[in-house]
């Protein structure tokens, strides 16, 4: 299968919101071709609806196709918040293939397993419009209630069929699990991955080692842990990211392996093209090793 490179649109978003249309053709420019976004819904009085940095479908789409680009996937946040009756029209002019809802919280054993109701839903939305569906990690799937972590009971109770993983390999790292070894136990579910890169001085590396393994992981405390010092550019930190490439194409079953830059010190855009030619790089080596 043919792997390909892709950027999170999130990770360039002050540009986007600075310039919308020079941002996008700044990151084609770079390279990146397949694009995951961020999008935004806005019950303004007759401007209700879901758009990218203002650009509706019509719009988004004429720019996509003009520079050579292609939407794989949108990101949403909160589950409840999804307006399914806005967003499949909005996807499906833009001719994506899925979409996914970027995190969730856990307060304990039982919310996973509603959680996991709710997203076998919305899968059950997806696949009746022709849509793949997914849920993207962070750390807090890691934490262990009663033995078990949520993404167990999130893999053992939603249909795979209808819910897929998109891997997130950093907060994999910073939740205690290696993610190559991950990519094993998701196996056929996964075939999106993010990446991004972990400085040497973000400690401890498992947030659990911080918080404690019962600790209740609220929105507020995960975004404390989303700062620029807890965040680098691929190839500038301490993540084993060649062996992830190399399990990604032994396994041959992830599509698209999307750059995801939560935070930085530099411009944004500078940023993803460093990113992006180390990706480069480092997938071009794993295929010659």
């Amino acid at each position: 299968m043919s792997l390909s490179l892709g950027l999170q649109l999130y990770s360039v978003r002050n540009e986007l919101q600075k310039d919308p249309l020079g941002a996008l053709e700044k990151v084609a420019a770079i390279g990146y071709k397949d694009l995951e976004l961020a999008i935004h819904y806005s019950d303004a009085a007759g401007h209700g609806g879901y758009s990218v940095a203002g650009m509706k479908a019509a719009e988004f789409k004429s720019n996509l196709d003009r520079l050579g680009m292609r939407a794989l996937n949108a990101q949403m946040f909160p589950i409840e918040n999804v307006h399914w009756e806005r967003l499949i029209p909005f996807v499906q002019e833009i001719e994506m293939p899925a979409v996914s809802i970027s995190m969730s919280m856990f307060k304990n054993k039982q919310a996973a397993f509603d959680f996991s109701a709710t997203l076998n839903k919305c899968g059950e939305i997806c696949r009746k419009n022709g849509l793949d569906f997914y849920y993207h990690n962070h750390f807090q799937e890691f934490q262990k209630f009663e033995g078990q972590t949520v993404m167990e009971i999130i893999l053992a109770n939603t249909d795979k069929d209808l819910v897929k993983i998109e891997f997130d390999t950093y907060w994999a790292l910073r939740g205690g699990v290696d993610p190559s070894e991950y990519l094993h136990t998701l196996g056929e579910r996964c075939d999106l991955v993010h990446q991004k890169d972990m400085p040497a001085t973000a400690k401890p590396v498992n947030w659990f080692d911080f918080f404690g393994e019962d600790a209740d992981i609220t929105v507020d405390k995960k975004l404390g842990t989303s700062t620029t010092d807890q965040f680098t550019e691929i190839g500038e930190g301490v993540m084993d990211i060649p062996a992830i490439i190399a399990t990604i194409r032994e396994m041959d079953i992830v599509k698209t392996i999307f750059v995801e830059q939560d935070f930085t010190a530099r411009n944004q855009l500078d940023s993803v093209e460093f990113s992006y030619k180390r990706m480069v790089e480092l997938m071009n080596l794993s295929q010659t090793t």
